[in-house]
């Protein structure tokens, strides 16, 4: 399951690495710390390294709240792969002359050949495919799916929505709203609960503010419109005055 970032960080037979396996999991765990991570120093491993102890999930869990690791000891193919992104991260920052001029697996070296797009290959039915998405998901407070191609759209929604440049730089500029008082607005209708009928004042009080923005929205394409043919260019000489 976690055989490529294995691959790339040059674990010993990634091929074979069974995550279910307890003792395997420990090893790979004191492994990661001792030769890419090393958040301890070496005379604070010796708890994270005595695997076959009974206190060993509580020096785990430790680990995982000192490296800020958003799993826990429970959801342990989450954990392990997030550990591994972060490997790979210091792995790639301990050499980066070295990975810096790596050229693509796709890339090919004949210049007329297109680079492959790696989602074409993609296996939404692999457990690679499924940890990474949980993974995000986990990370972006995002519900679980059964269908995991439906958690990758979410993900990629939510990215572009919130995280791009544009909506980045849009919830920078803060903009301090002027105070509303409810009372001073008449719902028009009565749901039987105070608050539920303040909710719904609310509501629609943004849809107002919603309405507005789309208005100005329509008043800046008329302008821009009339803009164009307020001042038609006309050529006389296609012009023809009577028969």
């Amino acid at each position: 399951m976690f055989r490529r970032k294995l691959t790339a960080l040059d674990y010993h037979n990634p091929s074979e690495f069974d995550c279910t396996d307890e003792t395997q999991f420990r090893n790979c765990i004191v492994w990661l710390e001792d030769q890419k991570i090393r958040h301890y120093k070496i005379e604070d491993r010796g708890n994270l390294r005595n695997i076959p102890s009974s206190d060993w999930p509580k020096a785990y869990q430790k680990y995982l709240q000192d490296l800020n690791c958003p799993f826990g000891v429970e959801e342990k193919q989450e954990a392990l792969d997030w550990l591994l992104g972060l490997s790979v991260r210091y792995e790639y920052g301990d050499n980066v002359a070295k990975y810096k001029d790596c050229k693509p697996l796709a890339a090919s070296s004949n210049s007329g050949d297109k680079a492959v797009d790696p989602l074409l290959n993609l296996d939404s039915s692999s457990p690679d495919f499924k940890a990474g998405v949980t993974a995000l998901a986990n990370i972006l407070k995002i519900q679980r799916h059964d269908d995991y191609l439906v958690m990758l759209k979410a993900i990629r929604i939510l990215i572009q929505d919130r995280l791009s440049p544009e909506a980045v730089t849009k919830a920078s500029q803060n903009t301090e709203g002027i105070p509303v008082a409810l009372d001073k607005h008449i719902l028009g209708f009565d749901t039987g609960d105070a608050t539920l009928n303040e909710a719904a004042q609310i509501l629609r009080l943004l849809h107002i503010e919603e309405l507005r923005e789309l208005q100005t929205k329509i008043n800046e394409a008329i302008v821009a419109v009339q803009a164009i043919i307020a001042d038609p260019k006309t050529d006389h000489r296609l012009g023809k005055v009577g028969r």
